[in-house]
């Protein structure tokens, strides 16, 4: 009898067949998203699982599925698995990195850029039936040529959106992350390392691509956003929690910030209603990787992750992209 997998959200239907050459499957094609003990149900038996950031994997999970080998996860981030206790049992992680690099990319310029130039709230202006005249000064906004671009982690998504910035638009890039990126790295980004008070001073547009953990909860909150520039804007495309969103908010209501664009947030999907008050705001639903392309090569990386790690297809023993990778040495 095939071993048994569970693929926690709806995803691509062609992809999810990929795994029934190889396993019994159990999908979710309603969408719904499972409270803790019903997750803990649906992965009885089962000795792998292509999550979401929606499924929580933590200790007490992983106690009451004593069969579970596999935790694939259908994003670059990981914040959602206990990945200290997923390795103390032997339950060996993926992500899906590189895939999604691009677009995201992409969509956080476009959010950066939409905040700067106020395309919300001029299109909500619109919208209301309020625009009858033109002036000097409507909706005027910051310029995004030649500004300083600031950058909080410098991983591949802030490479590829640092090139954007310097040669796309002629932008001086600086970052700040935990370590100083080797020169080459820095040359072909055009890019130069900080502290970070310097990035939150100097930051024309201040963009947060920083793995969220317990060192980065609230990187940016009330002191941080007090040192940065009345005219400057401010991207979050990472996870929500790195930035104190109610800080964020009345640095934006008292326009002690210019304005902001967010993807992510505490809470998700929950958004802090002061949020929602503002004007000076950009919001979207987590929808950065969010191309078909990118989108199914992420559900086809984690399928593949999946396959390889419970010994299946070309790869076996070896997924592609593993997070705790010291597993599959035990």
């Amino acid at each position: 009898m095939p071993d048994r997998v569970l693929v926690a959200r709806a995803a691509f239907p062609d992809i999810v067949d990929r795994l029934r050459a190889h396993f019994e499957v159990e999908d979710n094609p309603g969408d719904t998203v499972w409270t803790p003990a019903q997750l803990i149900e649906r992965l009885q038996g089962k000795r792998g699982a292509v999550t979401t950031g929606s499924e929580r994997i933590d200790a007490a999970v992983l106690a009451a599925c004593p069969e579970l080998e596999a935790v694939c996860n259908m994003a670059v981030g990981y914040n959602n698995i206990d990945v200290e206790a997923c390795t103390a049992r032997g339950v060996i992680v993926t992500n899906t990195p590189d895939v999604l690099t691009e677009t995201t990319a992409d969509f956080g310029f476009a959010l950066m850029m939409a905040a700067s130039r106020r395309i919300a709230e001029s299109e909500h202006y619109l919208r209301r039936g309020e625009w009858t005249q033109w002036r000097y000064d409507m909706f005027t906004g910051t310029d995004v040529h030649g500004a300083t671009l600031g950058i909080l982690g410098m991983g591949r998504i802030g490479q590829a959106i640092a090139r954007r910035g310097a040669l796309g638009f002629g932008m001086r890039v600086i970052y700040h992350n935990r370590s100083k990126l080797g020169s080459d790295v820095e040359a072909a980004c055009r890019a130069s390392w900080v502290d970070k008070h310097t990035l939150l001073r100097e930051a024309d547009h201040l963009v947060i691509v920083v793995p969220y953990s317990a060192a980065s909860h609230h990187a940016v909150g009330a002191a941080e956003l007090a040192l940065m520039k009345p005219t400057a804007t401010l991207t979050n495309i990472a996870r929500g929690g790195v930035v104190d969103d109610a800080a964020l908010a009345r640095a934006l209501r008292e326009r002690r910030i210019a304005a902001a664009g967010l993807d992510v947030f505490e809470g998700e999907p929950r958004v802090h209603p002061d949020l929602l008050t503002v004007p000076n705001v950009v919001l979207t639903p987590h929808i950065a990787s969010a191309s078909v392309t990118t989108r199914r090569a992420m559900a086809s990386l984690a399928v593949d992750n999946l396959i390889a790690a419970l010994g299946q297809g070309p790869s076996a023993g070896k997924p592609p992209t593993p997070v705790n990778p010291e597993v599959l040495r035990t």
